[in-house]
C-alpha cells in the first residue's frame, strides 16, 4: 500500500507541476507558436505483447489489441525542447493460441489471453521541429513507472469437436509465494513495472498525432529460473490522438 501511494503521489505530483508550470514559462521560454507546450487530454490504441524469447523479441502472432487514455503535460524549456509528463490508463498484455493441428484453427485448441491495466507514469525529454507557424515534429524519449491495477485473463478451450469452454479469471497483481513455482501463470503479475519509452508525431495547433513504444525493463512475473534473460516483459506500441486544452 506505501509503494501504491508514493507512485500515485509521484505521477500526480509530476503532472501537476507541469501543468501549473506551464502558463508562468511560457512567456518566458518561447515568443512564438513555435512550442506552445500545454495539457493534452491523449487517448488511443495500443498493441500490446511480451517478449517470448531471451533476446527480448516477441512473436507478432501474440499482439493484442488493447487501449490508453490520459494526460500528458508539456513544459516548454525553449522552442526546441520540452519536458514532458504523463498520466496514462494503460493497457497491456499479450494472447496465445495453440492448435493441435496447425492446418485446423476450427477444433482442437487453447485460446488464452491476459488484458491487465496499468496505472503509468512516463516522463519524457522532448525535441521538437517547427514545420510553419503552428506546427511541429517531435521526437521524445524516457523512462517510465506503471502499477497495476486490475485486469482478467480469458481461456478459450475446444477439444474433440465438442463445444467451447470459455474460463475467466482476474488477474492478482501480487507475488504467490518465494520461489516462485507458481508465479508464472497470467493470472499472476507483479504489481510494479518499469521501462523506457520513445515517442514521435506531429502538433498541430491544439492536436497532436503520434506513435509511442513502450519497451519493458522488468519481468511481468516472477519465474525462479529466467532472471538472466529478457523473456516475459512488456513491448506496447501505440497510437495516439491528443487535443491541447490550454
Amino acid at each position: 500500500m506505501k509503494k501504491r501511494m508514493i507512485l500515485m503521489m509521484a505521477g500526480i505530483a509530476g503532472f501537476t507541476m507541469v501543468s501549473n508550470t506551464y502558463a508562468q514559462t511560457t512567456t518566458t521560454t518561447t515568443s512564438s507558436n513555435t512550442n506552445p507546450g500545454g495539457v493534452y487530454i491523449r487517448g488511443g490504441l495500443s498493441l500490446a505483447n511480451i517478449s517470448t524469447n531471451g533476446d527480448g523479441t516477441t512473436s507478432s502472432s501474440n499482439t493484442l489489441a488493447t487501449f490508453n487514455a490520459g494526460f500528458l503535460g508539456d513544459l516548454p524549456l525553449n522552442d526546441m525542447f520540452s519536458l514532458q509528463a504523463g498520466l496514462f490508463l494503460q493497457g497491456k498484455g499479450a494472447k496465445a493460441n495453440q492448435y493441435l493441428d496447425d492446418n485446423n484453427h476450427n477444433d482442437n485448441y487453447v485460446k488464452a489471453s491476459f488484458r491487465p491495466y496499468y496505472l503509468q507514469v512516463p516522463v519524457n525529454f522532448a525535441v521538437k521541429v517547427p514545420l510553419g507557424t503552428d506546427s511541429r515534429i517531435f521526437i521524445a524519449a524516457g523512462p517510465f513507472v506503471s502499477m497495476g491495477l486490475w485486469g482478467n485473463t480469458t481461456v478459450r478451450t475446444k477439444v474433440a469437436g465438442g463445444a467451447e469452454s470459455v474460463t475467466k479469471s482476474d488477474i492478482k497483481f501480487e507475488s504467490v509465494d518465494g520461489n516462485g513455482q507458481n508465479d508464472n501463470n497470467y493470472d499472476r503479475f507483479k504489481r510494479f513495472e518499469f521501462g523506457l519509452n520513445g515517442a514521435a508525431g506531429i502538433e498541430a495547433g491544439r492536436m497532436m498525432l503520434g506513435v509511442n513504444y513502450d519497451w519493458g525493463l522488468s519481468k511481468i512475473n516472477q519465474i525462479y529460473d529466467n532472471q538472466n534473460n529478457d523473456k516475459n516483459k512488456y513491448r506496447t506500441f501505440s497510437i495516439n490522438l491528443g487535443y491541447r486544452l490550454n
